[in-house]
């Protein structure tokens, strides 16, 4: 015991040093590794309460807008000044999906000027389309976002995709073009001040069903050319966060008996995203409340496996079945893996370096 507790610190502090900010507990560092919904729609409601007293108590980093949480403007804005308040040691990242066209938690029955399509905005300039993206960022900074998911770089290859096409989600079939105007989206956000993520890693654009109703397999499906925005943006610099989608592939698999998707799978995040294209920044889950990961795993199955593939940030939505105290209960339940596993220590460690890095990034221009 006393060996791993050696090592632990040995993990923590120089991650302190590293970023420049302060040391801090296993607890806190756990913490920020945890993004959470709630439900509510103003700092009054009993569910946006639990989430601030959870920030309050660093037991989770971050919070996550639906379109569940959104009556009014003014309430928006209220409440995320209430989270930022609730965490003045390190501000929380407060997100939403904000891509355009149907996919959108602020809408103009409350107010908010909506944008285009990522497909529409496609068949224009990349001028045209990071103006836009500018605007859209400049007006969610306003309301105290920090974090927009976006932009999809899935690749619109299979016409009928319930997910991707079907949504009108995907700027195009060639990957230069998408990689192009992901690059919009990426750089009008940053002149916010806002993070993205670029999603859904390893491409999502081929699959023939929907991560959010269940095991998606894209074994005979899934072209390697999907890659190509991810590395494309990687290499330029223009990756804040790389969001990881719940999609299996044999070829892919370490022990395909398993049959992991993406987001828990080793061979995806560690080998080929941290591997193979060199990412050293913050990996983000999709929702691990989708059915593609709650009908096979239980809570504790998925977070530790989760952590152990490579995420850095735990994203669940707290839709599946609404638990006020979701964020409480997968920070403890990383915390008692992390006394346990000095491995899964050391995934924590490094998660909170990449975790503040992004953050000191925040309205920097990066």
């Amino acid at each position: 015991m006393r060996q791993f507790f050696l090592s632990l610190f040995a993990l923590i502090f120089p991650v302190a040093a590293a970023t420049g900010a302060p040391a801090q507990t296993l607890s806190d560092m756990a913490g920020q590794m945890v993004m959470v919904g709630f439900q509510g729609t103003s700092t009054e409601d009993a569910g946006f309460r639990a989430v601030r007293a959870q920030l309050a108590a660093r037991q989770i980093g971050g919070v996550m807008y639906l379109r569940t949480n959104v009556e009014s403007l003014a309430d928006v804005r209220a409440m995320n000044q209430a989270l930022a308040a609730a965490s003045p040691w390190l501000t929380p990242l407060i997100a939403l999906d904000q891509e355009g066209g149907q996919i959108r938690r602020l809408t103009r029955a409350v107010g908010f000027t909506q944008i285009p399509s990522a497909a529409a905005l496609g068949q224009g300039s990349v001028a045209q389309a990071q103006a836009v993206y500018t605007d859209l960022a400049e007006r969610l900074a306003e309301l105290g976002f920090s974090v927009n998911f976006g932009p999809v770089v899935d690749l619109n290859l299979n016409p009928a995709n319930p997910i991707i096409a079907r949504y009108e989600r995907a700027f195009g079939a060639d990957p230069f073009e998408v990689a192009r105007f992901g690059a919009a989206f990426v750089e009008g956000h940053r002149a916010a001040g806002l993070a993205t993520a670029l999603k859904h890693f390893p491409g999502h654009g081929s699959s023939t069903g929907d991560t959010h109703e269940g095991f998606v397999d894209v074994t005979a499906d899934w072209r390697e050319i999907e890659l190509e925005p991810f590395a494309r943006l990687i290499d330029d610099d223009l990756a804040d966060m790389v969001m990881v989608a719940h999609l299996f592939n044999a070829n892919y698999a370490r022990d395909p008996g398993e049959q992991l998707p993406a987001s828990l799978s080793p061979a995806w995040i560690d080998g080929v995203l941290r591997g193979d294209l060199g990412f050293d920044g913050v990996v983000i889950s999709d929702d691990l409340q989708m059915g593609a990961i709650t009908a096979r795993f239980d809570l504790r199955e998925t977070v530790v496996r989760a952590v152990m593939a490579g995420n850095d940030i735990l994203l669940f939505s707290n839709t599946a079945d609404y638990t006020p105290d979701l964020g409480a209960q997968i920070h403890a339940i990383i915390v008692n893996e992390a006394r346990e596993n000095a491995e899964f220590a050391g995934r924590v460690a490094e998660s909170y370096r990449r975790i503040v890095a992004l953050r000191q990034g925040l309205g920097a221009g990066r």
